[in-house]
């Protein structure tokens, strides 16, 4: 685990942020905390309007955010979103930050390692690219709980390690660019399994007539116990789906795993069942909810004639 280093000193730096959903306003929140200012820019209204409520500054494109400061933390859904604000037209690459600083991209979003390899050599010579992916809910990333899986080069972490010490205290170098990646999604595997079993076990528990609730408590209590029944246990026995970490998400990294995993020549057997759940809630309307709604997919799935 890489230690915390000294705060820093002065003027706070202005840090920009691309995409204010669940992990972004998280996010901002905690560099606001120590100090530093956020500009941030998200396609939604309702989410600038979020930064502002919160005490950054919104602002209306990619462009403006890039010329508005040299680091930038990206917190967008995928892949295609990482290559298009850092790459694609009136990206951050199209624009000098007017601060005169060097251009760093800073990438927490879940993404396919083989492709955030391929960015980080195509942008080489005109950005710095870390990358840290992290494990953790909204909530506990907004608690600085969140464990940060860091990818780069030494130096150019380094050189950012203050403002990834805020968003993780806990946090760890794999290596190389999309050597995170690769950690968050093998993280994220056994998680969402772990996150099946509970879900199944409650269901089954609940059908032969023992209270959920009281059963949970057992369960945390018992040799079964994983973190995820503190996170998510809670959130399935009340059907409270208020999104920390939503179904159509966990989708799109469980399938990023298959793909890799057949590259790899390697069989996921119970991830194919867990994308098969994910997919049922998917097709029930609840791919913005919490991915705890899992267990309503398991409830739906009762044998002929009971």
């Amino acid at each position: 685990m890489i230690s915390a280093p000294s705060p820093q000193a002065g003027t706070p730096r202005t840090v920009g942020l691309l995409g204010i959903g669940l992990v972004g306003r998280a996010v901002a929140r905690l560099l606001l905390d120590a100090g530093y200012h956020v500009v941030g820019y998200a396609p939604s209204p309702r989410s600038r309007a979020a930064l502002r409520d919160l005490g950054g500054r919104p602002v209306q494109s990619v462009a403006e955010v890039g010329r508005a400061c040299g680091i930038v933390v990206l917190a967008v859904f995928d892949t295609s979103q990482v290559q298009d604000v850092v790459e694609g037209q009136d990206g951050l690459l199209s624009v000098a930050p007017t601060t005169g600083e060097s251009r760093v991209v800073i990438n927490l979003s879940t993404c396919e390692p083989h492709r955030i390899v391929a960015l980080e050599k195509r942008i080489h010579g005109r950005a710095s690219f870390v990358e840290m992916p992290i494990s953790g809910t909204s909530n506990q990333i907004a608690k600085a709980e969140g464990v940060g899986l860091i990818g780069g080069d030494a130096a150019e972490i380094a050189a950012v390690d203050p403002i990834l010490a805020v968003i993780c205290p806990r946090r760890y170098r794999l290596g190389g660019v999309g050597a995170g990646a690769t950690a968050k999604l093998a993280v994220n595997l056994i998680l969402g399994l772990n996150r099946a079993a509970m879900a199944e076990g409650i269901a089954f528990a609940e059908k032969l007539g023992l209270d959920p609730r009281a059963f949970l408590d057992v369960a945390r209590n018992s040799a079964a116990y994983s973190q995820v029944m503190d996170v998510k246990g809670k959130k399935m026995v009340e059907r409270d789906y208020t999104p920390l970490s939503k179904v159509g998400q966990t989708l799109k990294d469980f399938t990023i795993m298959r793909a890799y995993a057949q590259e790899a020549g390697q069989a996921l057997p119970f991830a194919e069942v867990y994308i098969q759940m994910m997919e049922g809630c998917v097709k029930a309307g609840e791919g913005e909810l919490d991915n705890a709604a899992l267990i309503e997919e398991i409830r739906r799935r009762t044998l002929p004639n009971t």
